[in-house]
């Protein structure tokens, strides 16, 4: 399969190494801008200001992307979102088995708990990290909230005097050294602690995870998919 990645920083690079050490891909395009690369499809490791770009590229061509950049506002996702009507799109914020498995565990668990326990998360990243909180943090909170039967207030970091609000969830971010990714919801209730923990160890997972999306995208239909289809 001929992949085409934009983005040539560090994923980028770590994604374009992964590929071409497998013998199932053949990386036909390397680059921040599209311009005439040709390929099966697209893996995006950009910024999130050359979405709108690549994806008028990728209709041109009538190419699937594969969109792993996060930070991009309400406005690109619903450029997202159009232009998943013609091509096929999968977003995601973090392109690792592990994280998408713990969405499903918190699916199946906010249900039972969230009415008596207190729900913070806590994400930490490397110093360079730009957006915070990070995506992926975003999307935990939002699995949370889709499976609770009352609208819970995100409240982000902490200070002042006020005590904590029964109907939120608290959003943290860390950054510092070289974390790759360390994400963890806990459940605080009357004596005991509930937590679930995913550790980014190297950046590798999310390369191998794009490319297992990319072995799924090519065989669908324009509309706009997550990792979640996949598994």
């Amino acid at each position: 399969m001929e992949i085409i990645i934009h983005g040539t920083g560090t994923m980028g690079k770590i994604l374009k190494e992964t590929a071409e050490q497998s013998k199932n891909f053949t990386v036909t395009g390397f680059a921040d801008e599209l311009t005439n690369e040709k390929g099966d499809i697209i893996i995006d490791f950009s910024h999130f200001s050359r979405i709108s770009s690549l994806l008028e590229f990728a209709e041109v061509k009538n190419l699937p992307v594969i969109l792993a950049t996060t930070g991009y506002s309400e406005e690109i996702f619903e450029r997202i979102k159009k232009a998943s009507q013609k091509i096929p799109i999968l977003l995601s914020s973090n392109m690792s088995l592990g994280i998408n498995l713990m969405q499903e565990i918190l699916s199946r668990i906010v249900p039972v708990l969230y009415e008596n326990y207190d729900i913070e998360i806590v994400e930490t990243h490397h110093s360079k990290k730009i957006d915070s909180p990070s995506g992926t943090a975003k999307t935990l909170a939002e699995v949370i909230e889709r499976n609770c039967r009352e609208i819970l207030k995100r409240q982000y970091g902490r200070e002042g005097n006020n005590p904590r609000e029964k109907k939120e969830i608290g959003i943290h971010s860390l950054r510092g050294g070289t974390v790759v990714g360390e994400h963890s919801v806990f459940f605080y209730g009357n004596d005991e602690i509930f937590e679930i923990k995913h550790t980014a160890l190297s950046k590798k997972i999310f390369a191998e995870g794009a490319l297992k999306a990319t072995e799924f995208l090519v065989k669908q239909k324009a509309g706009l998919y997550s990792m979640k289809d996949i598994f």
